[in-house]
């Protein structure tokens, strides 16, 4: 039989997920190292079967605080000089998946 599989909601995105994994989230506050709860859980399973959802919570730890790659904005307005760069490098947080269960 397959592993436990979850479907996560953080920062506004959703993440199918299982024991061990690393996924790549929107910036979670946290030192590297420390544990976290993901209790925002859409949908579980093991293989083809679903499981219920009520109280169930996903333990993480968060392995890095990073920054995404620079992505670069640049405006232009023809025929007026008008220019504009700037970089933005997004915040986001690496984590491992520990464990699916239900943890009170």
């Amino acid at each position: 039989m397959r592993a436990m599989f979850a479907v996560v909601r953080t920062g506004g995105k959703q993440y199918r997920v299982a024991a061990g994994d690393k996924i790549v989230v929107e910036k979670i506050d946290g030192d590297a190292g420390s544990s976290i709860t993901l209790g925002d859980v859409l949908l579980a399973g093991e293989g083809s079967d679903l499981k219920s959802v009520d109280g169930l919570t996903v333990a993480a730890e968060i392995i890095a605080q990073a920054k995404a790659e620079k992505v670069i904005v640049f405006k232009k307005r023809r025929r007026h000089n008008y220019r504009r760069k700037n970089g933005h490098r997004q915040n986001h947080t690496i984590l491992k998946i520990v464990s699916i269960g239900a943890q009170a």
